[in-house]
């Protein structure tokens, strides 16, 4: 009986201290620390990793951007300053003209959102055939590359926003 009650007890005090320390750990700040939060399911179908970009986003007819721009319906000049960022972060074209200023390797450039980066769906004619975005890209044009000084040979860096 004695045994029985002590595993008990013990049982009671694990379950909050683990309850404890998930509030405690709710309560933390994240210290600039982005964490998923859920996830987006989507389709693809046949993806083309050649029509991928190096760096920079294509917002010119014709080019590997795909169709024109979500927002305003037009295709922008690779000298624009302009973005686009993923499905959540793009809020239902609710970002739409927003310019957001973006930091990257010690410069800072304000960038205007003309589209999205679909994080659901991809791989079809209407995305070029590219695979869906991750959940926090920021697609930017040459211009927006050029003013942060970065190489576009690299292809990925890391920004804030």
């Amino acid at each position: 009986m004695a045994t029985i009650r002590a595993l008990a007890t013990m049982a009671v005090f694990l379950l909050v201290t683990l309850s404890m320390s998930h509030i405690a750990s709710s309560l933390r700040p994240s210290l600039g620390v982005c964490r998923a939060s859920g996830y987006l399911p989507g389709k693809s179908g046949h993806c083309e990793k050649s029509n991928d970009p190096d760096c920079c986003e294509d917002f010119e007819k014709g080019k590997d951007g795909g169709g024109p721009s979500e927002c305003d319906k037009s295709y922008h000049s690779d000298k624009e300053l302009v973005v686009a960022l993923s499905t959540g972060w793009f809020k239902n074209m609710a970002r739409c003209g927003h310019r957001i200023k973006i930091t990257a390797n010690g410069n800072s450039v304000y960038a205007k959102v003309v589209d999205e980066c679909d994080s659901v769906y991809g791989c079809d004619d209407e995305h070029n055939y590219e695979p869906p975005c991750a959940n926090n890209i920021v697609d930017a044009s040459r211009a927006v590359w050029n003013a942060l000084g970065l190489d576009q040979n690299v292809g990925m860096e890391d920004i804030t926003w």
